[in-house]
């Protein structure tokens, strides 16, 4: 396992995450998975036994038992792994009970610890832009968590790069936490983060972590063209994360992932990690699984490198069409960019 500084921090962090979205299956997140303590437990020994040192989890999976089932299999080794939860949507019916507001953070920050069994958070992201509550709170009530030790470093998650920025210049005025992360979704389907969180990422110091690096199991190598897609599958239930506007250019991905997976002996999804590991800025990428085996076959993507040649053929099959300004930077700014305006034009060129 390959360990990579997170952004500008000292935080060491393994290339995969455990992620828990699979864990527990109240609500809607029973759509995704259904692990009771049992298989919870036997998926976070596998994970660390091969070299996983973050698990990614937040308060809004499975009304928090995602959390409890976490801090109870981590009971009597959490000095062995570090733990990233996140903030921002609802946990209650009442007012206060959603947001980045100052009441809202330190409340749900008090009953994460208590349910994770722990007496600090490794990683707090914000879940979700709130643009309801000022900057400064949000940012305020994160500085204090970290002052007070119970959250060590702060993050956010699907901001648009605007907010990144903002959200930075505000930190840097006031002196506060600055964010040392953004958790984003980003896969060979899903490459629109290219345009500008990868960029403000490099350019700002930022580390990238990737959810749904699969795409909701899309690139997992199970999805055929003209086929509805193996029965249980995320994207033959109500659950729309990430949502396909065009599925003729999906399968296209898929297909010549596939066809490079079968070249080099790898599964579609190993190739499809491995892919995104390789991606400028990117830190770790956070996977789920439903089984110990989709486990083991995800885990086995930290060791897989891709060739030029590979790489080049996915690159093209799933490349962004350059909006503006990005086609008039690509054509008359050529010898002035710099590295995070390259990782889009260079490639896209």
């Amino acid at each position: 396992m390959e360990y990579r500084q997170l952004g500008q921090s000292g935080l060491r962090i393994s290339t995969i995450t455990l992620g828990t979205m699979t864990f527990g299956g109240k609500g809607r997140f029973g759509l995704i998975g259904q692990l009771g303590i049992d298989e919870v437990r036997r998926l976070v020994d596998r994970s660390l036994e091969a070299g996983v040192n973050l698990i990614d989890t937040a308060d809004v999976y499975s009304d928090g038992w995602s959390e409890e089932l976490l801090g109870e299999v981590l009971v009597g080794r959490r000095d062995k792994v570090l733990i990233a939860t996140k903030v921002c949507f609802p946990t209650g019916a009442g007012p206060n009970d959603a947001g980045l507001s100052r009441s809202h953070i330190l409340s749900a920050c008090e009953a994460s610890l208590r349910r994770l069994q722990t007496d600090h958070i490794d990683l707090y992201h914000v879940h979700e832009w709130d643009g309801k509550t000022p900057l400064e709170e949000t940012l305020d009530a994160l500085d204090t968590l970290v002052h007070q030790g119970k959250v060590r470093y702060i993050g956010c998650s699907n901001y648009s790069a605007w907010h990144v920025m903002k959200a930075l210049a505000c930190s840097d005025r006031l002196h506060l936490q600055r964010f040392v992360s953004e958790q984003i979704y980003y896969s060979l389907v899903g490459r629109e983060v290219e345009y500008e969180l990868v960029p403000a990422a490099i350019d700002q110091g930022l580390g990238i972590l990737v959810w749904s690096p699969l795409a909701g199991g899309l690139l997992s190598g199970k999805y055929h063209r003209g086929e509805v897609g193996p029965p249980g599958a995320r994207h033959t239930t109500a659950w729309n994360e990430p949502p396909i506007r065009d599925w003729a250019r999906v399968y296209d991905v898929i297909e010549k992932l596939v066809e490079v997976a079968e070249g080099i002996g790898a599964s579609p999804a190993q190739v499809g990690l491995a892919y995104l590991m390789g991606k400028p800025g990117v830190t770790s990428v956070v996977i789920g699984a439903r089984n110990e085996e989709q486990l083991v076959d995800n885990l086995a993507s930290a060791d897989l490198r891709l060739g030029s040649e590979d790489r080049a053929a996915l690159d093209r099959i799933s490349v962004l069409e350059l909006l503006y300004p990005y086609w008039h930077q690509a054509a008359f700014a050529a010898e002035r960019l710099s590295l995070a305006d390259a990782t889009l034009l260079l490639q896209a060129r």
